[in-house]
């Protein structure tokens, strides 16, 4: 059984891995698609207004920087809790929208507590997340 734990625990945070990264990059890609969008959602959200392309271009690259080394699995002591404090960021300052769920399409946003819950796996289990990933640190059963 040990055997079969150690098999399969990383084919698991790979898979958490990959769809956190997807929809990072989605999001991600916003930035640089539509910043107009990107500004208002750092307006509604995060009270910072008056973002023109080039801060909201500038943001884009680093939060792409930062998920790449996350999905290549480089320096996970540093990019996986930098990613489960962004998206824990995002996660609670949607507050609101919790509130009333129901209301336009505010229930979409209660998809953002699981992937939080995945951010934080990921995070707590990083020295087990060894597939596809450059920092190949050994994990430790007890």
């Amino acid at each position: 059984m040990l055997r079969s734990t150690h098999r399969r625990i990383p084919l698991a945070l790979l898979l958490l891995r990959l769809s956190v990264f997807l929809v990072m990059l989605m999001w991600t890609l916003d930035k640089f698609i539509n910043p107009t969008h990107a500004a208002a959602v750092f307006e509604t959200f995060y009270f910072i207004s008056g973002l023109g392309n080039i801060p909201v271009y500038i943001i884009g690259v680093l939060q792409l920087v930062i998920i790449v080394g996350f999905v290549l699995g480089f320096r996970k002591r540093i990019t996986y809790p930098i990613v489960l404090f962004l998206h824990a960021v995002s996660t609670l300052s949607a507050y609101k929208k919790y509130l009333a769920p129901y209301e336009d399409t505010n229930l979409l946003f209660f998809a953002a507590w699981p992937m939080l819950a995945a951010c934080f796996a990921l995070y707590y289990l990083h020295d087990w997340d060894t597939l596809w990933v450059l920092d190949k640190e050994k994990a430790r059963l007890f």
